[in-house]
């Protein structure tokens, strides 16, 4: 059985809430909360993006249809991928992550579409949920980098650089 590793001077260990064992990496149980709850936003926004992509895969049609139906499975399937890392993260953090269409629908800032867009529509959805997502990722980045959580940054980094390449390729087929 593991064993709680007291500090000199420390009063308590903190207990991470999913597992009931002490996590001490350098970054307070507040501290890691905040965190969390900027993640999972991003999680929710990600994961909400990804079933709008996946639809406008199957969905799409018209004279571009080749081209989108390719490109929207180039990015649900990178999108996909990239649940699983943050989600992971949050984990790593201490907490459960988000798993729900409930939890999604109530974190996501990306409004779902309510009936079959036109292609152009489609574009237009894609580049403001990506724009939405690297928001999202943004603040969580900030809350991440006030709290030294590198590891946290460095995700979400990526995960900033993915979106606005997504949002700037799709902006350019409405051009």
């Amino acid at each position: 059985m593991a064993k709680a590793v007291k500090k000199a001077g420390s009063k308590k260990s903190i207990v991470a809430p999913s597992s009931g064992l002490p996590i001490d990496i350098g970054i307070s149980a507040k501290d890691r909360a905040a965190v969390v709850a900027e993640l999972s936003k991003t999680l929710a926004d990600t994961y909400t993006l990804y079933l709008m992509t996946h639809n406008f895969h199957w969905n799409v049609t018209g004279p571009m249809f080749s081209t989108l139906h390719q490109l929207f499975m180039t990015q649900y399937t990178e999108t996909w991928q990239a649940l699983d890392a943050i989600a992971e993260r949050i984990r790593a953090l201490g907490h459960y992550a988000p798993g729900t269409y409930a939890e999604y629908a109530r974190l996501s800032s990306i409004a779902e579409p309510s009936s079959v867009p036109s292609a152009e529509e489609m574009l237009r959805m894609l580049v403001d949920a990506n724009e939405a997502v690297a928001r999202t990722a943004r603040k969580a980045f900030q809350c991440a980098d006030a709290v030294n959580d590198q590891p946290t940054a460095d995700l979400l980094t990526q995960r900033l650089d993915v979106h606005e390449k997504n949002a700037w390729m799709l902006r350019s087929l409405l051009a």
